[in-house]
């Protein structure tokens, strides 16, 4: 009787999520995939996809992935060295990091931004002190530099929570046997470490690469408008109100979707693979 039930609870169990992900995942998709391949008139077409290949697109959509590029390469180069040398501190230390890597991540995304904008106001905090030290005033809103940056920023953690989650469940014994071996701290990194923790760097890879790419608040704050990624375009179509640009936001929506899925079956094929010690 009890293997009878057992399908149905689970089964109830589920309904929720399952209704969940129909509503707020597999609805909104289906709406953007309609918009994308019909015209104001609801007929099917590919010209809104067809426009999304123009070059003034493109070179906006080039740029969105080099900026996100460059955010996940500096993250990873920043995170991994803060996750090893946390992993390194006492149990009660380890917490304390954690919590203040955590910290700024209670605050919104809008909230943390602006704040970063007044840092690196021509008047801010930042060139304030350079002034006082004697030096001229360094621009740093309204550049590629800023957007990069804040999106640093805002994802560094997304970087360094997977990374350190696996880091500190390698077992130290397999580093002593390394060492004990005859490797160094290089060749341990190399040959043990990082083949172990790769999981989690391609988890972070991913937590950072597809904000960064689909971002549109923090180019529009810290460039004033002035340098555009794919989601400002997209921003700015559905903030217009009419079916003929929902059409284009919709297709440019749907043309970054294939471009995260992809890059999403390109960092799980790596991740996939079993890591382990390299000989």
């Amino acid at each position: 009787m009890t293997k009878n039930k057992s399908p149905l609870l689970r089964s109830i169990a589920a309904a929720p999520h399952l209704l969940w992900c129909v509503l707020f995942i597999l609805a909104p998709m289906a709406f953007v995939a309609y918009y994308a391949f019909t015209d104001k008139d609801g007929a099917f077409t590919l010209d809104n996809i067809n426009s999304v290949f123009s070059s003034a697109y493109l070179k906006i959509l080039e740029r969105s992935v080099l900026f996100a590029l460059a955010a996940t390469v500096i993250c990873l180069l920043i995170a991994y060295p803060l996750a090893m040398a946390i992993t390194k501190m006492k149990s009660r230390n380890q917490s304390t990091a954690i919590m203040l890597l955590m910290l700024p991540m209670w605050i919104n995304l809008l909230i943390r931004t602006y704040s970063l904008k007044l840092l690196l106001e021509s008047n801010g905090i930042i060139n304030s002190l350079i002034t006082r030290l004697g030096g001229e005033p360094i621009r740093f809103l309204d550049s590629e530099f800023s957007i990069i940056l804040g999106m640093v920023y805002n994802f560094l953690p997304y970087m360094v929570l997977p990374i350190y989650s696996v880091l500190v469940k390698i077992d130290k014994r397999l580093i002593e046997a390394a060492q004990d071996l005859g490797c160094n701290s290089l060749k341990v990194l190399w040959k043990v470490t990082l083949p172990l923790s790769i999981s989690g760097v391609i988890s972070g890879i991913t937590m950072v690469f597809v904000p960064s790419i689909s971002t549109f608040f923090i180019s529009k704050s810290l460039s004033d408008g002035r340098i555009k990624l794919i989601g400002d375009i997209i921003e700015y179509q559905i903030g217009m109100h009419n079916v003929a640009a929902y059409n284009i936001g919709a297709a440019l929506s749907f043309v970054l979707m294939a471009l995260i899925v992809v890059s999403l079956i390109i960092t799980n094929k790596f991740g996939d693979e079993d890591g382990g010690v390299l000989v």
